[in-house]
């Protein structure tokens, strides 16, 4: 007996009653290619007799009406009479139909008798056929009860039809799909309109959960009357994990290796795995490939170390390792990840592998964790990349049921390798910048010098690892007369190219300095330098394709005044020591790299004490703040009360900045101070050669005044030659002025722009030997020019440590790029 109450017939070898077809083929001229027992059967010719003929010779009445009915269409129905081979009429109803074959178009010819009854199909054990049908059948009520299920139906649930006959679908399968399929049920039901779901469900008959795609549909009687609700279920288990592989796949594109962080580009893919692909995944990368080393390509040998660079479980805490991600992992030779990382693609391991035990017995940090928690598919891929091996990533499966198939295989080298792609870039991007930064830091001053004119700290910070290093930089650079210039600039863009350009800026910077240019003129030959650099780019044809920034300033601790001029740079803080903090007006001159447009310098007195911020635009700008609030910011930081320039360097990095900044940030503090009186002496000196005697004179008492009579004899003879100099090549009015610093310098001023030059006088010459022996007694000399004249002056080292100034306090050392 079968569910239904009927019973299979006894035979069931006994052939049905359906009568062979009348069927034939033609092709597209009407010639007939294909005839078939049926039609020899109705019309009496045999294939052989009417194979290659064409159709229209079989119509009754002659001509081309077949051929002219068909026409283009597609489908045709009509009645047709037919001559049979007694040369008798056969009438009745013909069907073609419009084919594309593998050799072209052709037409399926079906012919029936519109005379003779259909055979009584019930005479076919319908209802037994589809009680074994493998797919899920069933029949429900209106009350949505069962009534009747077929063997496949029976066998998911691993219920019989009599113990389901009477329930609910969730009542035979308590799960929240079985309810939203009880939904569908009742709207079948109460409109009479067929429904489509797919459930994810595991029924009593299977080990995991399945795809079902259901098919609902209503049942009527004869009259018409809805009496049931009918259930068709097709496992699609496979398409829908394919689709899942696609879908993950997919996102895979979209989520591994959004950021050039190694790190985070392999924690990336263990978070897609887990829990979609695997109960947990780990990624191993080769040491040094973090820090941007270049990756073998040749096949890796034993022993080597690896770190666990990402990893990630269903379970918490990740008991599957014992290594967490930073850990470096030693493999000796021989080992299982050795395989891995030597395999030509995939390596997979099931349940008792031999390998897979020999791993648990050689690591059991992490081999015998895996066994203990019942691993029973392991998938290990090498990550590699342009040829080079970059590490090994880990699949493992022990809470899913379903080991990993082929599918998985090719899905796991797939994103294996979109990964091993996006490590290497990160990994290239890593060493570019790490050579960026070190060529950055390089080209940076060390260490910023002592002065007695300030007391300097700097704070240089490159931009985050997604941006790429930048050309920001500054300096300080000591000047004749105790003087010190103050430099900060910026240059557009980044990476390697940027960062030699800064260094580049950086050294005609220093090289314009030590000429002593007022502040205006050094940025107008610093501009000129970058036009020429510009134009000497691949990329000469684009205006400004090497730009920057540059603030210039020089204080003189004898005088208090401090000249400024800038470049497009933002303008400096002025810190008095009075409290209040102002951002300096001082006129803003065009970036470096236009060309064709001046600069304006201006003077400013500062109180000793002050103290001037020069920063760049990467300290302020962001995106997400309103410039005007970050300079308030700024100014408020600078404000609050420090023991030190480098706890206020520290309080204005942690105030201004982020973990993430987009640009290099350069912050430079100089803290005035003034050089006292007493260690500067200046006298006038009379346009008279007689007055050389006299200038010595002074300047003998004035070294014994300070206690270097060490120096008199050799100071005597540079008084004499800058003085004679002046007064014989010179204009009036001349000045000499003596300053005890760091060193003792020697300075001579008078109104002529007529510069002197170093030569070697020859035998019969009588002058030319003077600026020589300056040169040759001095440590130091040179000529600074200035809207009134010249000054021409020379320094001299202290021959003790302690004749060094004892006013103030020792200034203190500032701090390097760091």
């Amino acid at each position: 007996m079968t569910s239904d109450g009927t019973t299979p017939p006894a035979d069931s070898t006994t052939p049905s009653d359906v009568p062979d077809p009348v069927t034939a083929t033609a092709d597209e001229h009407g010639t007939l290619t294909a005839w078939s027992p049926g039609a020899q059967r109705l019309l009496g010719y045999p294939a052989e007799a009417v194979l290659g003929r064409p159709a229209s010779e079989l119509l009754a009445d002659s001509g081309d009406t077949f051929l002219q009915r068909l026409g283009r269409q597609r489908r045709w129905s009509g009645p047709i009479a037919l001559r049979h081979q007694d040369g008798s009429e056969v009438t009745g109803e013909l069907h073609a139909r419009r084919r594309v074959a593998p050799t072209g178009t052709d037409w399926l010819l079906v012919w029936r008798d519109a005379h003779q009854e259909p055979p009584a199909r019930g005479a076919f054990p319908i209802s037994w056929c589809f009680q074994q049908v493998p797919s899920p059948l069933a029949v429900f009520d209106l009350d949505l009860r069962y009534v009747w299920t077929n063997d496949g139906e029976e066998t998911a649930l691993a219920l019989t039809g009599d113990q389901l006959y009477g329930l609910r679908l969730a009542e035979a399968v308590p799960h929240p799909d079985s309810v939203r399929v009880e939904h569908a049920q009742r709207r079948v039901a109460r409109t009479g309109r067929p429904e489509y779901l797919e459930a994810y469900v595991q029924v009593a008959g299977e080990n995991r959960e399945h795809s079902w795609t259901i098919h609902l549909a209503p049942l009527t009687d004869p009259a018409g009357r809805l009496i049931g609700v009918g259930f068709a279920a097709q496992d699609t288990t496979a398409q829908y994990e394919a689709r899942q592989r696609l879908t993950l796949l997919n996102e895979a594109g979209t989520r591994i290796g959004t950021s050039l962080d190694i790190a985070l580009t392999a924690q990336q893919l263990a978070d897609l795995a887990v829990p979609r692909f695997a109960d947990y995944a780990c990624v191993d990368l080769l040491t040094g490939i973090e820090d941007g080393d270049e990756p073998p390509t040749t096949p890796v040998t034993g022993p080597v170390t690896l770190r666990r660079t990402a990893q990630r479980s269903i379970l918490r805490g990740t008991p599957e390792s014992s290594a967490g991600p930073g850990a470096a992992l030693t493999v000796p030779e021989g080992g299982p990840a050795l395989t891995w990382l030597a395999a030509p693609g995939p390596v997979l391991y099931q349940r008792d592998d031999p390998d897979l035990v020999r791993w648990a017995e050689q690591d059991p940090g992490q081999g015998a964790r895996l066994r203990e928690l019942g691993a029973h598919s392991v998938l290990a891929v090498p990550l590699r990349a342009r040829g080079a091996t970059l590490g090994s990533v880990l699949f493992v499966r022990h809470r899913r049921p379903d080991p990993f198939v082929h599918d998985d295989l090719l899905l796991a080298q797939e994103l294996a390798a979109r990964t091993a792609v996006c490590v290497d870039n990160a990994r290239l991007y890593t060493l570019e910048r790490t050579t960026a930064v070190t060529l950055q830091e390089s080209l940076m001053p060390q260490r910023l010098a002592e002065q007695t004119a300030i007391e300097a700290s700097a704070r240089y910070l490159p931009a985050s690892a997604q941006v790429g290093i930048g050309g920001d930089w500054f300096d300080v650079i000591p000047l004749s007369g105790a003087r010190v210039a103050l430099v900060i600039g910026d240059v557009v863009g980044h990476g390697v190219q940027a960062s030699a350009t800064m260094g580049r800026l950086r050294t005609a910077v220093r090289t314009l300095a030590d000429i002593d240019l007022p502040p205006d003129e050094l940025l107008t030959h610093l501009d000129d330098l970058v036009l020429r650099l510009t134009a000497e780019s691949p990329d000469s044809d684009v205006q400004g394709d090497i730009g920057a920034t540059c603030l210039y300033a020089v204080y003189d601790p004898v005088t208090r005044r401090c000249a400024l001029a800038r470049a497009g740079h933002l303008p400096p803080v002025i810190c008095r020591p009075d409290g209040t903090v102002d951002f300096l007006d001082l006129p803003e001159g065009p970036p470096l790299g236009l060309g064709g447009l001046p600069f304006e310098a201006m003077e400013v007195e500062l109180p000793e004490g002050t103290t001037l911020a020069l920063y760049t635009d990467g300290l302020i700008e962001r995106r997400d703040s309103d410039p005007d609030e970050r300079l308030q910011a700024l100014r408020e930081a600078l404000a609050e009360p420090a023991g030190s320039l480098q706890e206020t360097c520290d309080t204005v990095m942690s105030t201004m900045l982020t973990s993430r900044h987009d640009d290099d940030v350069a912050l430079l503090l100089a803290r005035t101070r003034v050089l006292p009186a007493e260690r500067v002496a200046v006298w006038e000196v009379a346009d008279d050669p007689t007055s050389v005697a006299q200038a010595r004179k002074d300047a003998s008492a004035q070294l014994a005044e300070w206690g270097l009579d060490d120096l008199v004899f050799v100071t005597e003879l540079v008084v004499s030659e800058l003085v004679t100099n002046a007064i014989r090549y010179g204009e009036p009015p001349i000045r000499m002025r003596l300053i005890h610093d760091r060193a003792l310098i020697c300075e001579v001023q008078d109104s002529s722009s007529t510069a002197p030059h170093l030569k070697r006088a020859r035998t019969y010459d009588e002058g030319g030997r003077g600026l020589l022996l300056v040169a040759q007694l001095t440590q130091r000399w040179g000529t600074r020019y200035n809207r009134n004249g010249k000054t021409i002056w020379a320094e001299q080292d202290l021959p003790d440590p302690s004749a060094r100034p004892a006013f103030g306090d020792e200034p203190e050392r500032g701090d390097g790029p760091g």
